[in-house]
């Protein structure tokens, strides 16, 4: 009798005869779906496997941190602090007694994700303060100065409040902005006396785009607005602590290099150094600001990865070559471990000198932890230096998450850390091969490593840059290979050396030779600027896309098995769903002065009873729009009188924007849609958005459909955060809006009487 064996199938049977019948598959006896399907999920175990090994847990956690810091950001009301404490302690303290346990790394994971959402919890608890919720006009104002910016117009400062008095508000602030006429700025750390026109902080623009009013209150600013006749200066009715002498110090340093600057340079020169240097860009020009961000090289002006790696790296090597002179000290002392050091060193003045933003602050950890680990003899360049970067980040500013700077310079480091240890090593592992000799004789090697780098870095960021900034740069890489090996080997050791020499007085040559590198940097701004098709403008596509691509880019820069690219395959749908998201009908300001309409070109036409340049300059680059605030074309096919304004909307509905009580009877028999300060009259047949809604809602977005309009608000009915606290009133979310329900008019008798009948009657 034959002996029962194994069947090709995987099923018990008998050798050299017929497999069991249930293993026989339909058509035939070729068991296809298991050779084909088994090893497919053998692989992947494999690769999964691969990527929870040993070491792989640790970048992951930043992740998911990051992770519940958006779900914080993303709450309609504010979480209840000691829940998500509580909770985020019990997930810690059970992932500490599972360490050995196979659920381990998913329990980490989620306790991470509980530990980032109650870290921002805590910070926002931790600097509550008022926020200013309408105008104030003619305050008084006592308190001392913390901040002062140079603009290019107008100088800007923050005053910490020390008494505020209003004749009809009660209101009471810690800190608000204001600006001043250029030049009449008062000295940071002085007590003053002032009145100012408040304002409540800038909100979207449009539902998704940035939000400036919690950009403000993380700052610990409640309101903005601008000063009101002479700023006085008094004597504090006490000291205004360490931390004001500490800025007060700061600031003074910062003056007297723009000042020292100011000696040989002028104008975008002088500008540009002293951002480079202390982190104050606002003094530049508009047309080079502009230029630098369309050309690619904004990432110059904002003190970040780049910078810090340049100043810590040209002191490390500045103090190895001087120490390495001396043979005694090389052979019997870590001079590589004081060099780093040195750098430190070097790096943390950085930090302080250019005011410690969030880019900055990232830039600064991440080097300190290449740093560290050069002076303990580990790796430097990994993605646990990233992750620890990270996460001290995170920790100390969680609102960082939702800023541009830190989301883009992540993005860039994580792609240079993953093409130095996943293909960096695979493309230059063989200097003794012919090709690659020949390239490295002629600097080729040094060329296609820059190349790479700003070609890596110029894709990881482009989803940020064309959300937030709605544009890309198509010829990045060229303005980078043109522009960076100046600004790495002239402008920025000779900013670095002037720094030096300044307590000397020969900083004058530095200055000059910095100039002369900044001069090639304009003019390789101002010629990509102007090449045909460099300003890539991308419509506003919505935070969905955003976090598609950006877990796709997390897949492609942390995984190391061929599963990585399942990220490129995110990034593909990422930027089809981008493309497609429709762009509104209809868009309406805060205030309702502005309203821009879709006319049948496809085009805004903007109706206004006030200008607002930089309300409409947002909403144009959200649209894609290359026409300037002041276009003419903006206001084709508008119909405007002393009434109000109307034009022609989607499908050939009109839009009236209604500012006189004796248009909107007209407006509501003609209008299929009504913006209005004034409450629309009963019995009106068109869609209206008053200033109650406004009030509740903010800025809104409208898309026609067939009923009436599908709405998009900037406050969603029920949300009530700190920088964004609800209004009286406020009630569930409106999705659409659709014109009120014309109720019939009762039957008269129309017979008339007989005395009013008339002889042809």
């Amino acid at each position: 009798m034959a002996e029962q064996g194994t069947t090709p199938g995987g099923k018990r049977g008998y050798a050299g005869t017929w497999p069991p019948r249930a293993a026989v598959p339909a058509g035939g006896y070729l068991p296809v779906r298991a050779s084909l399907w088994r090893p497919f999920v053998e692989t992947l175990r494999q690769w999964v496997r691969a990527e929870a090994g040993a070491g792989r847990l640790l970048p992951w956690v930043p992740v998911a941190f990051g992770t519940g810091i958006a779900f914080y950001f993303a709450a309609e009301h504010e979480p209840v602090l000691s829940v998500a404490a509580a909770i985020a302690m019990v997930l810690c303290l059970l992932a500490l007694l599972l360490r050995r346990h196979r659920v381990f790394p998913a329990i980490v994971m989620l306790a991470a994700v509980a530990a980032g959402f109650a870290t921002a919890t805590w910070k926002t608890a931790r600097i509550a303060h008022g926020v200013l919720a309408r105008p104030m006009f003619s305050v008084a104002l006592t308190g001392f100065v913390e901040t002062r910016d140079v603009r290019e117009k107008t100088d800007r400062f923050v005053l910490r409040v020390v008494s505020m008095e209003s004749p009809r508000d009660n209101t009471k602030l810690e800190r608000v902005r204001l600006s001043v006429k250029k030049g009449t700025a008062p000295e940071v750390g002085s007590f003053v006396e002032l009145k100012a026109r408040l304002m409540p902080p800038l909100g979207p623009q449009r539902p998704g785009s940035y939000d400036f009013g919690r950009d403000l209150y993380f700052q610990g600013i409640g309101a903005s607005g601008f000063v009101m006749g002479a700023v006085k200066t008094r004597e504090p009715p006490a000291a205004g602590g360490l931390a004001l002498r500490y800025a007060a110090f700061m600031q003074g340093l910062r003056d007297a290099i723009d000042a020292r600057i100011r000696t040989t340079l002028d104008g975008d020169q002088r500008a540009i150094a002293t951002a480079l240097l202390t982190g104050r860009r606002d003094a530049i020009t508009t047309p080079v600001n502009d230029a630098m961000f369309i050309s690619g090289l904004g990432h110059v002006l904002s003190i970040s990865g780049y910078h810090m790696a340049v100043v810590a790296g040209v002191v490390f090597f500045t103090i190895r070559a001087l120490l390495a002179l001396f043979p005694a000290l090389t052979a019997g002392y870590p001079i590589k471990k004081w060099a780093a050091a040195a750098a430190l060193v070097a790096a943390a003045f950085y930090l302080l000198l250019s005011g410690a933003e969030v880019a900055t602050q990232r830039s600064f950890f991440m080097t300190a932890v290449v740093l560290i680990a050069v002076m303990v003899d580990r790796r430097a360049v990994t993605f646990r230096t990233l992750a620890v970067a990270a996460l001290i980040v995170l920790a100390i500013a969680p609102e960082a998450l939702v800023h541009p700077s830190f989301q883009m310079s992540f993005a860039a480091t994580l792609g240079l850390v993953a093409m130095v240890q996943i293909g960096l090593p695979n493309l230059l592992a063989s200097p003794d091969h012919s090709v690659t000799a020949r390239l490295a004789l002629w600097g080729g090697r040094e060329l296609m490593v820059l190349m790479l780098a700003s070609l890596v870095a110029g894709l990881a960021t482009t989803p940020y840059a064309a959300f937030h900034f709605h544009r890309v740069t198509p010829y990045g890489l060229l303005a980078n290979l043109a522009a960076m090996p100046v600004v790495s080997a002239v402008v920025m050791p000779a900013g670095l050396l002037g720094l030096l020499a300044m307590p000397f007085g020969f900083d004058g040559v530095f200055w000059a030779i910095m100039g002369f590198g900044i001069d090639w940097m304009i003019l390789v701004t101002q010629w990509v600027a102007a090449l045909p098709g460099a300003v890539g403008r991308m419509a506003a596509f919505g935070v969905g896309p955003m976090i598609l691509a950006s877990a796709g880019l997390i897949l492609l820069g942390l995984l190391r098995s061929p599963l990585r690219w399942s990220g490129a395959a995110l990034l593909v749908i990422a930027s089809v769903w981008a493309v497609r998201v429709p762009q509104p009908d209809v868009l309406v300001s805060a205030d309702g002065r502005n309203v821009a309409v879709r006319g049948s070109d496809g085009q805004l036409h903007l109706m206004h009873s006030a200008k607002d340049a930089f309300l409409v300059k947002e909403w144009l680059a959200a649209d894609a729009d290359a026409r300037a605030p002041s276009d003419a074309s903006l206001g084709e096919g508008v119909s405007c009188d002393p009434s109000g304004c109307v034009t022609q909307g989607p499908v050939g509905a009109f839009v009236a924007l209604a500012t006189r009580p004796e248009a909107l009877a007209d407006d509501c028999e003609r209008a299929a849609l009504i913006v209005t300060a004034r409450p629309a009259p009963r019995g009106c047949a068109a869609s209206v958005i008053d200033a109650e809604r406004l009030r509740r809602h903010g800025a809104l977005m409208l898309r026609r459909i067939r009923d009436g309009y599908a709405i998009d608000a900037v406050k969603p009915g029920g949300v009530d955060r700190p920088w964004s606290p609800a209004v009286p009133g406020d009630g569930e979310a409106e999705t659409t809006l659709r014109p009120p329900a014309t109720t019939p008019r009762p039957a008269v008798d129309a017979t008339p009487s007989e005395a009013d009948l008339q002889g042809e009657d």
